[in-house]
């Protein structure tokens, strides 16, 4: 699919995070990437090759097995990076179901 804007896009990103446990998934796979990060700036530098590994290792498990559908990432990597910063914020926030609503999408009730 070819996406005008990164608007577009993260409209396209939301629909194919439709799952709460995928998106907790992701989130799960963020903040790992970011501790791995820290750590690797504080103890050791070789932290940073568990980061591609670990971060995108939860994100993709959740697509595969969870969501039932192919990542973002092999198609539009760097607008998939930037939604997924964008999702990471908003569930940090608890806004992303305002947003999910907002893009007519609803959140699903799912159990983790």
């Amino acid at each position: 699919m070819n996406f005008r804007s990164l608007e577009e896009f993260w409209a396209f990103y939301v629909n194919q995070h439709s799952k709460l446990s995928t998106r907790r998934w992701h989130f799960f796979g963020t903040l790992t990437g970011f501790l791995l990060l820290l750590f690797s700036l504080l103890f050791k530098w070789w932290f940073l090759f568990f980061i591609p590994l670990l971060g995108y290792g939860f994100a993709w498990y959740s697509h595969f097995f969870i969501e039932g559908n192919v990542p973002d990432t092999f198609g539009h990597p760097f607008w998939s990076f930037l939604c997924d910063l964008k999702m990471f914020g908003l569930m940090l926030t608890g806004k992303m179901d305002k947003e999910i609503k907002r893009l007519g999408k609803r959140p699903v009730l799912q159990a983790f």
